[in-house]
């Protein structure tokens, strides 16, 4: 049992590899080819604790960047729930392959629905470092257009699993014919998505995201707001003098991150006019990040859309503020654990509208950005749902301040380079502190910024109005992954009772 043990930390920290900063992406199906390994044969209650060993093992590392500035007991405790669901995956998938027998589909099914549980709970759950955002550079990644994160998860866990089996039969001297099957198809899953068309083509905007940078990281990096703002408002300046100097094209759009404004720019004169004088010298309608004192006794995450002579003509909520970050669930109770609760001295209210704002482009075309905040880029509904309303761009705002110099916002960019392939958009990514960049539609970031500096990031972008077979497709491959998944229980379950030998982990049955 050592053995397996140690064979669970390690694939976990396999696992690891995959994602920023490494970006080994091949290191995804290896580590689960192990774990697959690891798993098959065990007992449930074995399957359980090898399965939350190699959740640990990924997600303690991995997930770092969430006790920088508030210490460890949060860090430690959101690996330990995220891993407890790799304990489910294993648990299922020990039980159906009781008998001693690696069985890919069920491996790859149990842990894509584990992957998918884990999105949406607890609290409207945590999508960070799912399986297919390790995937942008890989093969495998350009298979979201077809069917979302969940098609790519599900092919790199299948494949590991393939391959799992190939070193079984391999092992067992099965014939050659009996061990090439599996591994020709394995080949075949981390190839296929070279022949899926991804198009970048469609008339063009012209973007610029504007990094201005905080006066220090950390949980006070918004201490002196003004300054924020003050940097914001320079940068952009600074953006329009430079381009104008080198003859580049007038930008139809500025976009500005996450709490840009921290200062509730409706109800602050001083911030309101700062930043209608901005937009009025640049000529260009401008999306802001701000922070309002709304609704009474909460605080609401925006984007604001202020325009030329106009003003401010609309906004966009949060529609699913952070637990724990932006919002404390049950305060009480888990003030118990920690009064680090407290640092979040009032709720933000989440939003009701999907986010679009409408924005004439000089050539004549329209601009409809998508918005996204933050971690939203990370749910797969609300990414969906902005291309749904008609979105031809996506933007997303972020504010990775909080984090300091770790993997948190390489992890972000990686997110939205594959959301753009899945979503057939291009997406203007803005930090106030890095990474930002442009993401063409086949998943290419341009222009990657450095963290902790003040940067511009510009260009022209296709517009792209088509939907992908996996917009159009929605939630329809996790259901089926979760109807395949209890189509093997049910089967396994009209079995014959297993005796003894079926669950000893020693036993290796045939197929």
């Amino acid at each position: 049992m050592l053995s397996r043990v140690l064979a669970a930390l390690a694939s976990g920290g396999l696992l690891c590899l995959a994602f920023p900063t490494f970006d080994l992406w091949v290191a995804a199906p290896l580590a689960l080819a192990v774990l697959a390994l690891v798993l098959t044969g065990v007992r449930p209650r074995a399957g359980f604790a090898l399965g939350l060993l190699a959740g640990l093992a990924f997600f303690v590392p991995t997930l770092h960047w969430s006790g920088v500035y508030v210490g460890n007991l949060p860090w430690f405790a959101l690996s330990t729930l995220q891993a407890l669901f790799f304990g489910l995956a294993g648990t299922v998938y020990a039980w159906l392959s009781a008998r001693g027998t690696v069985r890919p589909l069920a491996f790859a099914v149990a842990f894509i629905c584990a992957e998918s549980l884990r999105s949406r709970a607890p609290y409207g759950g945590f999508p960070w470092v799912k399986l297919a955002f390790s995937q942008a550079d890989a093969p495998f990644g350009r298979l979201a257009a077809l069917g979302g994160a969940p098609s790519v998860g599900f092919a790199v866990a299948l494949t590991g699993a393939l391959l799992a089996m190939v070193a079984t039969r391999a092992v067992g001297r099965m014939p050659l014919g009996r061990v090439a099957l599996p591994g020709g198809l394995a080949v075949g899953l981390a190839v296929s998505g070279l022949l899926v068309p991804i198009s970048t083509d469609g008339p063009t905007a012209e973007f610029v995201g504007i990094q201005g940078n905080v006066p220090r990281p950390g949980l006070d990096f918004n201490a002196e707001r003004r300054a924020v703002l003050d940097n914001h408002v320079n940068a952009t300046l600074a953006a329009r003098a430079a381009g104008e100097a080198a003859g580049q094209p007038r930008p139809d759009l500025y976009v500005w991150p996450e709490n840009a404004s921290d200062i509730d720019p409706l109800r602050n004169e001083d911030a309101n006019q700062l930043i209608r004088n901005t937009v009025a010298q640049t000529g260009v309608p401008l999306i802001v990040g701000g922070l309002l004192e709304e609704p009474e006794g909460y605080l609401s995450n925006t984007s604001l859309l202020f325009e030329p002579g106009k003003g401010d003509t609309a906004r966009y909520v949060k529609r699913h503020p952070v637990p724990f970050g932006e919002y404390i669930p049950n305060r009480d109770f888990w003030r118990l654990f920690s009064d680090q609760v407290d640092l979040v001295r009032r709720d933000f209210y989440p939003g009701s509208e999907v986010g679009l704002f409408t924005v004439p482009a000089r050539s004549g075309q329209v601009i409809r950005a998508g918005l996204s905040i933050c971690f939203e880029v990370a749910y797969d509904d609300i990414m969906r749902d902005v291309v749904n309303a008609g979105a031809n761009v996506l933007v997303v705002q972020t504010n990775n301040a909080t984090f300091g110099y770790t993997a948190e916002s390489p992890q972000q960019l990686a997110i939205s380079r594959l959301r753009a392939i899945e979503l057939g958009r291009s997406v203007v990514h803005v930090s106030t502190v890095g990474q930002s960049a442009l993401i063409t539609p086949d998943g290419t970031a341009h222009q990657v910024t450095s963290l902790y500096t003040q940067a511009v990031v510009r260009g022209a972008l296709p517009l792209r109005d088509s939907r992908t077979l996996s917009v159009r497709l929605g939630g329809t491959p996790e259901l089926a992954a979760v109807l395949a998944l209890l189509g093997l229980v049910a089967a396994a379950a009209r079995r014959r009772p297993r005796t003894t030998d079926d669950i000893d982990p020693n036993h290796r049955g045939r197929e």
